[in-house]
């Protein structure tokens, strides 16, 4: 069988290029190997994490684990605003691949994941450094989201109704 081979510390920052550019290119599976590949020689690497994230969060239409894989790799963030920040960035865009899924009966998911996303933004937003409005954005465009599709409300429990016949 074939085994990885690790690249050398020299070559992380043109790695890092690389997978900015592979992530324009819409090519995460791409970008993901990469980041990989840098956190295997520079497990501390901020950079290469938030890339990581990022491009798990890109092939969340297509791929059904890219979700927990994200999730799994914020642990590795160091500090409350990062992991607050691109939590937030993850459940929104979850939901938005969900809404363009145009699944069956998932408007509350959606909706849900948004409202979750926003606690996260506003999470962000009072740890936030100094002139990083970032989680403030990213709340707009929630925000604008939801203005835009009214349709989307929140989750409702299933309610059975009771069988009359016993």
């Amino acid at each position: 069988m074939f085994t990885l081979k690790p690249i050398s510390h020299d070559s992380v920052d043109g790695a890092l290029a690389k997978a900015e550019r592979y992530r324009l290119l819409n090519e995460p599976h791409e970008a993901e190997s990469i980041c990989r590949d840098i956190l295997e020689v520079d497990p501390a690497n901020r950079e290469a994490r938030i890339s990581l994230i990022l491009a798990l969060t890109d092939e969340f239409a297509k791929e059904e684990g890219a979700f927990a894989s994200a999730v799994g790799a914020m642990s590795g963030l160091e500090t409350a605003y990062d992991r607050a920040y691109y939590s937030g960035i993850a459940w929104e865009r979850r939901a938005k691949a969900c809404y363009d899924a145009g699944r069956l009966g998932s408007s509350g998911y959606v909706y849900d994941w948004i409202v979750k996303a926003l606690g996260l933004f506003e999470e962000a937003e009072r740890v936030r450094p100094t002139g990083n409005d970032d989680a403030i954005l990213r709340w707009n465009a929630c925000v604008r989201f939801l203005q835009r599709h009214k349709e989307l409300g929140p989750k409702t429990e299933e309610i059975r109704e009771p069988i009359l016949s016993e």
